[in-house]
């Protein structure tokens, strides 16, 4: 009798002697459901039982059997996988907050055409194709024009461009934020790319966000977004 309860309380599966009650086999499908993607032990738990409690008259499939050893391989393997894949997510988040911190007080340039003008000295970067006539609008932030100019510009990368913060008229404006809008000619009359970046001191760097965000005047940025640091 003790070992007729002892089959019956089993998990049954094909090729068992007894048929668990309704109520066990609900608890054993839950337990499996919600503990094999967990736990890969318990897989090979249920394995061994189902082998301990076949029917010796009409003893488990062996080819049911090697597809039950195939899937508790692939279990096994998935999870292994995914703890790597956790580890390796958990370091690149360190690796990229380490990174991040370095920047903090440095100069860094980032593509864009909004610069802080921060006692009296405002600087953006300019690329030309080619020698071009170049035309400097900025304005301020509720997009009024405080200053034009007009330049002989050579061709070449990262030419920056400084503004004191002097209107066209020679009122100093006030420190804040200001666009740069840029555009060329050629020699023959025909419109030349300008693309312009803008640098500035990153102040700080906020870590409880990923990827971390650079504080650069009153903008933010990502490591992945910074394209050099000046002196």
């Amino acid at each position: 009798m003790a070992t007729n309860d002892a089959i019956a309380a089993a998990p049954v599966v094909s090729g068992t002697t007894a048929a668990p009650s309704k109520s066990s086999s609900t608890t054993g499908s839950s337990t499996a459901s919600g503990t094999i993607a967990g736990n890969f032990q318990t897989f090979l738990t249920l394995l061994t039982t189902q082998l301990q409690n076949q029917n010796p008259l009409d003893p488990l499939d062996t080819n049911q059997f090697t597809q039950q050893l195939v899937q508790f391989a692939s279990v096994e393997q998935q999870l292994k996988a995914n703890d790597q894949l956790t580890a390796l997510v958990t370091l690149q988040q360190a690796n990229q907050s380490t990174q991040a911190l370095a920047f903090v007080g440095k100069t860094a340039v980032v593509d864009g055409s909004t610069a802080t003008l921060t006692n009296a000295q405002a600087t953006w970067d300019l690329s030309l194709p080619s020698s071009s006539d170049l035309t400097v609008n900025i304005s301020n932030a509720a997009g009024q024009t405080v200053y034009t100019g007009k330049y002989s510009a050579s061709a070449g990368n990262n030419q920056p461009f400084s503004w004191n913060g002097k209107g066209s008229d020679g009122t100093q404006w006030p420190d804040g934020a200001y666009t740069l809008t840029a555009t060329a000619v050629d020699g023959s009359g025909g419109p030349v790319a300008v693309t312009t970046q803008v640098q500035g001191v990153i102040s700080s760097v906020d870590l409880t966000l990923q990827p971390p965000l650079l504080s650069i005047g009153n903008q933010t940025y990502t490591v992945s977004q910074i394209k050099r640091i000046v002196n």
